[in-house]
């Protein structure tokens, strides 16, 4: 699958309950991200700057939650946690590994950790760095000065490997109980569970025997696979396709519409350009133009020769 950093995605077998995301693998939030929902996942969870979450964190491995961010309940941890400077835990901290935590951490109903506690200097590390560089410039050592902002600088991108199944919320996302909203990309996997209506700027992909119980707004094309079940309406900017067996219970809009025969739709159906009923040869090969667009057969075709 492609991942641009820029599209909502919801791995395969995810599950909204009324509050609570349960998924597998490990989960990233974005920088100033609002989820009005729980996280259980048997990854880890990385939430970013600024963040607010609307329920407890449970991960079976590491949580990590960036500066200035807001749990408003419980963070249960089976590895370490790292909080950064000013995050407030409105619940409970409960870890089985190290507690890493920066200044003025505030946890209001105490914490419980198995493994070593390290409190960090209140005085960033790029304050140390500075006076250290106006030493150098004194000294006239400009050689080590341009080493030093070298070795910076290619530190600075330094990324942490994630498992091969994740769930990404893009930064400056919404994700509410009734509304969300993403300002590029949706893909929802297969055999999930997904509650709320969204408003995506990009492109939907809905893959098969999913269920989505709301509204799919798009400012750009809606791509249904198999079995899928929408309990709302479908509307799009661009094309909408629904495949095979996928029963819409609302109304489908769309600049153009590609209906398979075996689809249903229980509301009316909205297109500038006209309405296409596909066959299951012309749908095997859209599916299939589809699936190369996100690189899907390349992964497939990847996993079948290590297999």
């Amino acid at each position: 699958m492609a991942f641009d950093r820029k599209t909502l995605v919801i791995p395969d077998k995810t599950n909204f309950e009324e509050r609570i995301i349960s998924t597998n693998g490990d989960v990233v939030i974005g920088d100033r991200c609002l989820l009005q929902f729980s996280i259980n996942t048997n990854g880890r969870i990385f939430i970013g700057e600024h963040v607010i979450t609307g329920g407890n964190l449970h991960a079976t491995n590491d949580v990590r939650v960036d500066i200035f961010s807001e749990i408003s309940g419980d963070i249960q941890s089976g590895g370490n946690v790292y909080l950064g400077e000013k995050v407030k835990v409105k619940g409970k901290l409960s870890l089985k590994g190290d507690l890493d935590v920066g200044d003025s951490v505030e946890i209001e109903n105490g914490f419980e950790a198995k493994g070593w506690i390290n409190i960090r200097s209140p005085i960033p590390v790029v304050i140390y760095i500075f006076i250290y560089l106006l030493q150098l410039l004194k000294m006239g050592h400009s050689e080590e000065i341009d080493r030093l902002l070298e070795e910076l600088e290619q530190n600075d991108g330094k990324t942490i490997p994630i498992s091969e199944s994740f769930l990404f919320i893009p930064n400056n996302s919404i994700i509410g109980l009734s509304k969300s909203q993403v300002d590029c990309g949706l893909r929802i996997g297969k055999e999930c569970k997904v509650l709320g209506n969204y408003d995506i700027k990009g492109d939907i992909y809905v893959d098969d025997k999913s269920n989505v119980y709301g509204t799919l707004n798009s400012k750009g094309n809606v791509f249904c696979g198999k079995k899928v079940k929408i309990h709302g309406n479908v509307v799009a900017n661009g094309e909408v396709n629904i495949g095979g067996r996928t029963h819409v219970v609302g109304n489908v809009s769309g600049e153009k519409i590609y209906l398979s025969k075996t689809a249903s739709v229980q509301g009316t159906l909205l297109a500038k350009k006209g309405i296409s009923f596909i066959d299951s040869s012309e749908e095997e090969a859209r599916d299939k133009v589809k699936r190369f667009e996100s690189d899907a057969d390349i992964v497939d075709e990847v996993k079948g020769m290590l297999e």
